[in-house]
């Protein structure tokens, strides 16, 4: 007798995987705020959004010639990462309503959530801990934490967080607001939920990188409730 397709499958039913920076935290107020200490200017987030990787932490264009002699230098970047590290731990925020909606998915019997990031503070996993917990959420309830170098590509670690359940791809999400969480997310057969109020603003989204405007939200709000729409936490 043939195994049944389900017979691979574990006991979670559903999985959502979380993108930290710019989707369920804050990072544009956090980054400008540490920047600001050492008297850097980030710029207007409108054109934050529009930067290519590089430029979202050496500022724009504009900003450029103003921080060039203090970031490139290593102590002085290693500076502005451990400012940045002081204030994500103690002041940054998670977007209004990501908090409730992660401990409704905690609270999910079937769901399995977690994070993946790119987050560049010093002890990553341990300034998310922090921040977290600040909002009442203990990361440790989460059933996975994952963070990678900013020079790989998250779709291993989404393919390997997925075996590791055993979920179906096609009861398998990813949220993100970056065009490669996005080719992360189709190239495992997962589908995806993009906002466009992170890193990548909708016009880069769904103009650049052609992204469906159907699957990005432009609000935290519009993200939490498709969500909760898609996973049936309200029912």
């Amino acid at each position: 007798m043939q195994p049944r397709e389900t017979d691979m499958y574990g006991r979670y039913r559903r999985l959502l995987i979380l993108d930290a920076d710019g989707t369920t935290i804050d990072a544009y107020s956090a980054i400008e705020a540490a920047f600001s200490m050492h008297g850097l200017t980030l710029g207007d987030e409108p054109r934050f959004q529009k930067r290519h990787h590089l430029f979202k932490y050496l500022g724009g264009l504009k900003e450029f010639p103003s921080i060039l002699g203090k970031n490139l230098r290593k102590s002085s970047r290693a500076k502005i990462v451990q400012t940045l590290t002081e204030v994500y731990r103690a002041d940054a925020r998670l977007y209004d309503g990501v908090a409730d909606l992660i401990k409704s998915l905690v609270a999910a019997p079937d769901v399995a959530v977690g994070l993946v990031t790119r987050n560049i503070t010093n002890e990553p996993i341990e300034t998310l801990g922090k921040l977290f917990q600040r909002h009442d959420i203990d990361i440790k309830e989460l059933d996975f934490v994952a963070h990678i170098p900013l020079s790989e590509t998250k779709t291993e670690q989404f393919r390997q967080i997925r075996v590791r359940f055993g979920i179906n791809p096609a009861l398998s999400y990813v949220c993100g607001d970056e065009h490669k969480d996005y080719l992360a997310a189709v190239n495992t057969g997962m589908h995806p939920f993009m906002v466009s109020y992170g890193f990548e603003d909708h016009d880069r989204l769904a103009g650049k990188f052609e992204i469906p405007t159907e699957i990005i939200s432009r609000s935290p709000r519009e993200l939490c409730g498709r969500v909760r729409h898609a996973l049936m936490l309200d029912t």
